[in-house]
């Protein structure tokens, strides 16, 4: 056979396959620890929350395992409360998460801030 008659091509005899691995840090999961309305459980968090709001978003990022920089990036702190939701198995949606923040921002970030320490 001349090399031109090689055939180029070989029958496929596996498959490759997908695995997904995933981890929690933590076995509780299904509903947020606290409602955005409870500022007031921890009064700490509260007075922050509402009168240096940048300074808790930082401590939330670092809270998370982000940089504590990460809050001055527009959109990060909705990404985290995804992400947050999600490591946690929290439901709701990316919608219901930007409408919180959008209008009671200081709040859900308050409630962030409670759900990882409520989490450590």
């Amino acid at each position: 056979m001349a090399e031109s008659q090689i055939p180029l091509t070989y029958p496929i005899s596996a498959q490759p396959q997908v695995v997904q691995v995933y981890t929690t840090t933590t076995s509780t999961t299904g509903q947020w620890s606290s409602k955005i309305s409870d500022c007031f459980d921890d009064v700490g968090i509260c007075l922050c929350g509402t009168f240096v709001p940048l300074c808790l978003a930082c401590r939330v990022a670092s809270d998370y395992g982000e940089c504590c920089c990460l809050p001055m990036i527009g959109g990060s702190v909705l990404a985290m409360r995804t992400g947050l939701r999600e490591r946690h198995r929290i439901p709701g949606t990316i919608c219901d998460d930007c409408v919180s923040l959008t209008f009671c921002g200081p709040c859900t970030l308050c409630q962030m801030a409670r759900e990882l320490n409520h989490r450590k």
